[in-house]
């Protein structure tokens, strides 16, 4: 076959989760046909190829790649086993981490070049043996954030903001991404929630922007306490294993104090009317309702057949709110924000900075800028207009 490497094909589309059939109905040709092109004795067409680019949420320049690539390294998988974890899913992670991960690379490699590049010194300083309220205490300091400070800010968006920047200011990056550059590849929260890579001169945290805004915080506390111990990883779904738990606790503690939990008092309200109180604290103390309702149990407060019930609750109540926001936003044909402060907002400034230094510098092309930041090679300099 001409140009073309027939496992490319099947590797697409076993990475995109579909079978031979599904696949054939997606780009609309028999499924004869498309096994014919798998095994090299038929040419893809240029209307197959692009369909093939769509259903298969790849690039069309993927498939002409001379061999599959490899399954993107994920480091560590801390997630546990669900009915979420879904083979699209997965190949949606596989594809994101991917591209992480070369973005990654590229920054340490300008790190490494600069004379006064400064080494992370909290990556993998810290062991699950020191305790959770010891890590947690470390990460206090290092970003310079009380509980006090947090909850004074405006709202738990500006919340998220002061966390995001203070980590930031210590070297992390912090980026939000939770699809394949469109709502269409949305990777479900319970598959995908965060992302830490413990690298030393680059560290990178990547939260699923999918999740509810309030619980955005609480991710990125529960990745930095994975940086702290020196774990690559993905997070995602129940807390099950221990090192999830452990980090969990961390954030926990970061946020909520034992005297607080200890003084809230559910045990004997229905579910509706407990949800009510964790709503009030959870607005108050500036993080999610999942959050509280997670402390509780934590604190002993609530049993766990309760906790799932309310989690199980939180999560039908916010995924139908979800979908109101977006059917009223439909109906006003509401623009938003536009394309630049939205990608701005989702990259942080720190990648922003480095992109805009490293290009005056000249140690990064504009070609390779835009690798860095995930757009395309005519939109950086818009991108970095406004980054001084």
């Amino acid at each position: 076959m001409s140009g073309f490497n027939p496992q490319v094909f099947q590797w697409a589309r076993e990475s995109a989760g579909l079978g031979l059939e599904e696949a054939a109905r997606a780009i609309h040709v028999v499924p004869a046909s498309l096994e014919a092109i798998e095994k090299g004795a038929k040419e893809p067409s240029r209307t197959n190829l692009s369909n093939m680019a769509r259903a298969y949420h790849r690039s069309l320049l993927s498939l002409y790649l001379a061999k599959p690539p490899p399954k993107g390294d994920r480091g560590q998988d801390f997630r546990t086993v669900t009915a979420d974890r879904t083979v699209e899913a997965e190949a949606d992670i596989d594809a994101l981490l991917r591209d992480i991960r070369v973005r990654q690379s590229l920054v340490r490699e300008v790190l490494a070049e600069e004379e006064d590049a400064q080494r992370v010194r909290f990556i993998g300083s810290a062991t699950m043996q020191q305790g959770a309220a010891a890590v947690c205490r470390s990460i206090e300091a290092a970003l310079g954030v009380t509980r006090q400070e947090f909850r004074e800010q405006a709202n738990t968006e500006q919340g998220f903001a002061l966390l995001r920047k203070r980590a930031e200011d210590i070297g992390i990056f912090v980026l939000l991404a939770g699809n394949l550059g469109s709502h269409h590849s949305a990777i479900p929260v319970e598959a995908f929630r965060g992302f830490a890579i413990a690298d030393d001169l680059a560290p990178f945290i990547v939260i699923n922007d999918g999740d509810a805004r309030p619980a955005w915080s609480f991710t990125l506390v529960h990745e930095l306490a994975h940086l702290w111990l020196g774990c690559t990883g993905v997070s995602g779904g129940a807390p099950e294993r221990d090192i999830e738990k452990f980090c969990n606790d961390v954030a926990g503690k970061f946020f909520l104090s034992a005297a607080e939990l200890a003084a809230v008092d559910i045990a004997n309200l229905d579910v509706d009317a407990q949800i009510a109180v964790i709503t009030e604290h959870a607005s108050r103390w500036r993080v999610s309702r999942p959050m509280v309702a997670y402390g509780l149990l934590k604190a002993g407060r609530i049993t766990h057949g309760n906790w799932n019930a309310i989690s199980t609750e939180l999560q039908d109540r916010w995924l139908a709110e979800r979908e109101r926001t977006r059917e009223i936003a439909r109906a006003r044909s509401e623009a938003g924000p536009s394309y630049y402060v939205v990608r701005r907002h989702r990259l942080g400034r720190a990648i922003l900075d480095f992109a805009h230094r490293a290009m005056d510098a000249g140690a990064l092309s504009p070609a390779k800028a835009a690798k860095v930041l995930g757009v395309k090679p005519r939109t950086v300099y818009t991108l970095l207009a406004d980054v001084s």
